[in-house]
């Protein structure tokens, strides 16, 4: 039984299938509230619910896969001569769909999320737009497509975030010690777009820090790439693959925002940063 006495599990595999549950509404209603309090109580336990949102995000906007007439003749062609009998489905008996199942706190552990967990993190890799940017030329494109392969490989590790903190004070000390420099962090939940942490990222050989921010079930990855009396540059487009990528500098930071949001979204986000920096 869990410390908080809500039916919940106390242990972070267990908490985490319900977290799973929840996204996925397998949840009565009173599991569902008992978990949604715990993710209001735990800031580690809300970074977390936000990354399944966002694959389950990314997962629904996958095209579907579409059959060329040309491949539909040869498999035709090759059943007209009797060569295909194995690609034919053997008839089954009619069975009566099973109804589907609602998860409570009593029967949670019954079900096996890791197989559903194990195709959303292959189809959302499988998903990943981020050689769109590398098959362009420069080194701009390159270092898109890095923040693009940051920002993907956040959404599939256990945490988006190296350290979990929606208080600047925290996250940007924290990562002062480990680069020697630290960008604006500006507190903006009031504007719906709430600071969970921060990370370190590797694009180019380099090392560089990222700001995470969440608005709704989306994820925000905020590179800031050094500059050295950088040009100022106004926002510039640079969407590619599904994911919505901006780029701008204040002189001092080069700054790479992106997400699976709606540009006009990210657009909001990027223009209550510069103005809160």
């Amino acid at each position: 039984m869990s410390a908080h006495n809500d039916g919940l599990p106390g242990d972070a595999a267990g908490i985490n299938l319900m977290l799973h549950a929840l996204v996925d509404g397998e949840l009565d209603a009173a599991a569902a509230m008992a978990v949604e309090r715990r993710i209001a109580a735990d800031p580690k336990l809300a970074a977390e619910h936000a990354r399944i949102m966002a694959l389950q995000g990314a997962v629904a906007t996958l095209p579907k896969p579409q059959v060329s007439d040309s491949f539909s003749a040869r498999i035709a062609a090759m059943a007209a001569v009797g060569n295909v009998e194995v690609l034919r489905p053997k008839a089954q008996p009619a069975q009566a769909k099973p109804a589907r199942t609602r998860w409570s706190t009593r029967n949670f552990g019954s079900f096996d999320w890791r197989a559903m967990a194990a195709s959303i993190m292959i189809s959302a890799v499988l998903a990943s737009g981020a050689t769109q940017w590398a098959m362009q030329p420069g080194a701009t494109d390159s270092f898109a497509a890095g923040v693009a392969s940051g920002h993907q490989r956040s959404l599939l590790a256990t945490s988006p975030v190296d350290v979990v903190s929606s208080d600047r004070h925290t996250v940007k000390p924290w990562l002062d010690v480990r680069l020697g420099l630290s960008p604006p962090a500006p507190d903006m939940a009031k504007d719906g777009f709430a600071l969970i942490g921060g990370r370190v990222e590797v694009i180019g050989g380099r090392a560089v820090p990222a700001l995470v921010y969440r608005h709704r079930e989306h994820l925000i990855t905020l590179v800031a790439e050094p500059q050295n009396a950088g040009a100022v540059t106004d926002p510039v487009d640079l969407s590619e693959g599904g994911f919505s990528l901006v780029q701008w500098s204040d002189g001092a930071f080069s700054y790479w925002a992106i997400s699976d949001m709606e540009r006009p979204e990210l657009d909001d986000f990027v223009a209550r940063f510069r103005a809160a920096v």
